[in-house]
């Protein structure tokens, strides 16, 4: 796949300090006629693909399960990858996975991937038809972030102390232990892990390491060499970031450095890009 025939778009002007907290999205177009095979790198965000292009796209894992069109990726999902024969076009949607439990049936997501409409009832073919109608991405980002809105559900609201210790263990970088979190909200370690656990789909253990391998992930596709890397990352050491790595992505700090996909995210996620270099 040739990444010089990729455009990218972000949402600006009004629509840049995101209507709805939490959600991030990118618009990706595809000019070439070469095969597409992207492997998404896991991140620390329910993500939601709309397939926009004439000639559908197919989500697939090592396990061979296979979902053509628009896709929900669930939080861990493995080896995931995105196939198709030729150009397209994509919105992408990421939702911090609070705000997933309180618009999405995100039950059994974690760990796998499915189609949207498994998440967002028959009204995400509507969606779909309507986001390829648009004029433009931005008219495309107003009806997603309408959409999304029109779904928060205060009877799925994450507790207040669960949503602190997700936000603690992003700002952190994972860096966030379970009893440090416990005191802040007045839980005890048990319940906190466990409503933790229920309501975002991972384990606080889980989340940190989530957390920490998406910064290491990011320093390494701007040049960070992997020791350093690891080391800014929160990581014991460096061979404690290769076992992640492999764990999480099935290849070598250096292989993650060298992905397609996230050597595109400085234009498609600069809010979420390292400001801070190690030295």
């Amino acid at each position: 796949m040739d990444w010089s025939q990729v455009d990218v778009t972000i949402p600006r002007g009004s629509l840049r300090a995101a209507p709805v907290p939490g959600v991030h999205m990118a618009g990706f177009r595809y000019r070439g006629s070469g095969p597409v095979d992207i492997s998404m790198v896991a991140h620390p965000a329910v993500t939601l693909l709309f397939d926009l292009g004439d000639q559908s796209w197919t989500a697939r894992d090592d396990a061979g399960r296979h979902t053509p069109g628009s896709v929900a990726i669930g939080l861990l999902p493995g080896n995931v990858s995105l196939t198709g024969s030729g150009a397209g076009e994509c919105l992408q949607v990421r939702l911090s996975p609070v705000l997933a439990t309180e618009i999405l049936d995100t039950a059994g997501l974690t760990g796998t991937f499915t189609g949207l409409e498994d998440v967002l009832g028959p009204q995400a073919r509507r969606l779909g038809s309507d986001l390829r109608r648009a004029g433009s991405w931005e008219e495309r980002f107003a009806l997603t972030y309408d959409f999304l809105g029109g779904r928060l559900d205060p009877g799925r609201r994450v507790d207040r102390e669960v949503a602190h210790a997700w936000q603690q263990t992003s700002r952190r970088h994972g860096g966030a232990d379970i009893r440090s979190l416990a005191a802040e909200t007045g839980w005890s370690r048990q319940r906190l892990w466990s409503r933790f656990r229920t309501q975002v789909g991972l384990s606080p253990k889980q989340a940190a390491r989530l957390v920490r391998f998406d910064r290491a992930a990011r320093l390494l596709a701007t040049g960070i060499p992997p020791a350093a890397a690891a080391a800014a990352a929160g990581y014991a050491d460096q061979p404690h970031l290769n076992r992640d790595v492999r764990s999480l992505v099935g290849t070598t700090p250096r292989g993650v450095a060298a992905a397609p996909w996230l050597g595109i995210d400085h234009a498609a996620w600069p809010s979420l890009m390292p400001r801070d270099r190690p030295r």
